[in-house]
């Protein structure tokens, strides 16, 4: 099941994998202004950037209504490469988690998921919380935190969905799910989820991490964790704080380690907001890849060194984006 409500990264050769790593380091955690990367540089490491057919230009710095927001890389926490996961402490300030808790509290409703199917919205005891949409835009403490969203991950703010509120109380839980979808008609909708971003609006008393029980998670953990966040990589719900993890991996493919569940509340009250960011603007048809061109010169020289078949979600594409390379790749 995935819940109702309702970038990609490339494979590069195996001779640059660590520097990969290096690299993904400095654009998603550290970059706290624009970056300049040196030509040739970027010659040697097709598709390093993660380049797709439409390229988005994004900056780590946002200024809107008199008020900057810059990464600090210091705030920002790499929980694992599998899956990819990070935690921004202090992410949301004490003043904008009461803002989204007042936008809800009248508004809530039993959660619901949908259909595997059908893609339609069930009630299932998979899910026992309460929730609610506030639309895109609501108002200027909404809009400053998409944006800052879009700053963070590199992700166009066109491409989420409406925040999601919700609140667990006692024994309210979210068994473990993925969030890419799949059924086609969701899919259909900006394409598959790429990426979450979990804000935490409350501190919690006992319970209600977020597991990821595919992954595991090195730390001896104390008493301070419940039984469940004992079963795979967690995190504890602290007010202010934002997950960040990918469905998809590096390929555009699903991520079988992104597996992840909202723990019991054991003690106490937890409230979140939730941003799904889908691989296309959502609500929109993806489309499909046409042509047939190369998109940098230096196509034939990698497609004769191999890189086609090395290196297929850059070179050649998928079936939502086109490759950069699918002429010499001889795949049109």
């Amino acid at each position: 099941m995935v819940a109702t409500e309702h970038k990609v990264a490339c494979h590069l050769p195996e001779s640059m994998m660590k520097l990969h790593i290096q690299l993904a380091i400095l654009l998603l955690c550290v970059m706290a202004s624009s970056t300049t990367v040196h030509a040739s540089f970027v010659d040697d490491l097709p598709g390093w950037m993660g380049e797709i057919r439409t390229k988005v230009t994004s900056s780590s710095s946002l200024k809107r209504g008199g008020e900057a927001f810059t990464v600090d890389p210091t705030k920002v926490t790499q929980l694992s490469w599998k899956p990819r996961a990070f935690l921004y402490q202090g992410f949301l300030s004490d003043k904008e988690c009461e803002h989204l808790k007042k936008l809800a509290k009248s508004k809530l409703e039993k959660s619901m998921v949908a259909d595997n199917e059908s893609g339609k919205s069930v009630l299932s005891q998979i899910r026992t919380s309460s929730g609610m949409f506030i639309n895109k835009g609501h108002d200027e403490i909404i809009t400053r935190i998409e944006e800052r969203i879009a700053t963070w991950t590199f992700l166009p703010k066109e491409n989420g969905e409406a925040l999601q509120v919700l609140r667990y109380q006692d024994g309210e839980k979210y068994e473990p799910h993925f969030d890419f979808f799949h059924d086609k008609r969701n899919q259909a909708l900006g394409g598959h989820r790429v990426a979450t971003v979990l804000m935490y609006l409350s501190n919690v008393t006992k319970g209600g991490e977020t597991v990821f029980p595919n992954a595991p998670d090195p730390r001896v953990k104390d008493d301070s964790w419940s039984e469940c966040a004992k079963r795979g990589l967690s995190v504890h719900p602290q007010k202010g704080d934002a997950l960040l993890f990918f469905s998809l991996n590096t390929e555009a493919v699903p991520d079988i380690l992104s597996l992840h569940g909202s723990c019991p509340v054991i003690e106490g009250e937890k409230w979140s907001a939730t941003k799904w960011i889908h691989v296309g603007s959502f609500g929109f048809a993806v489309s499909k890849p046409t042509g047939c061109a190369d998109e940098h010169e230096r196509c034939t020289e990698w497609a004769a060194a191999g890189e086609c078949t090395r290196n297929p979600a850059y070179m050649v594409g998928s079936d939502q984006y086109a490759g950069s390379c699918r002429k010499s790749c001889k795949v049109c």
